[in-house]
């Protein structure tokens, strides 16, 4: 009887090693918190709308930069994507008064009327601010206007844009 119950006792202490080693998992590693609350993490811009449904999205981190357009009754798109050199990235957030972000005002959408949608996303890991159609506020729209002024210089020819604005 003993050798049963010894063969009963590894059998169970074998399984009770499998679960134990299965059940645990690697603690995932978080991305560290930036220091400051008020410092810019994601920037987007884009236009989209018109008669043909043209869209046109950048989309700038502090590592990379992605640029998609297109126009949807022509079932055309093209999409452009580059890494964001740091001295680039400092560049483009200078231009923006993260205090101030909150005195910018949106207007009404024009899609409606097959108008032209801009619209600006900018996220801080306190706040995102986002803007629709803020090119008529006049007052406080320039730091806007350089930001995206900049980021046209950033991208390759055949992709700029030149504003009217």
């Amino acid at each position: 009887m003993s050798a049963v119950r010894n063969f009963v006792l590894r059998i169970l202490f074998s399984m009770f090693l499998l679960l134990t080693l299965f059940s645990c998992s690697p603690k995932e590693k978080k991305a560290p918190a930036p220091q400051n609350p008020n410092e810019i993490t994601f920037i987007s811009v884009s236009n989209i709308g018109g008669i043909l449904g043209d869209y046109r999205i950048i989309k700038v981190t502090k590592d990379s930069i992605s640029l998609e357009k297109g126009t949807t009754a022509k079932k055309t798109h093209q999409y452009w994507s580059s890494s964001m050199h740091a001295n680039k990235w400092k560049h483009l957030v200078s231009s923006l008064d993260v205090r101030t972000l909150n005195s910018i005002k949106s207007s009404p959408s024009a899609q409606s009327v097959d108008g032209v949608d801009e619209t600006f996303q900018i996220r801080t890991p306190k706040k995102a601010h986002v803007y629709v159609n803020a090119y008529q506020d006049t007052i406080h729209y320039s730091q806007l206007q350089t930001l995206k002024n900049r980021i046209e210089e950033i991208l390759p020819k055949e992709y700029q844009q030149a504003y009217a604005r």
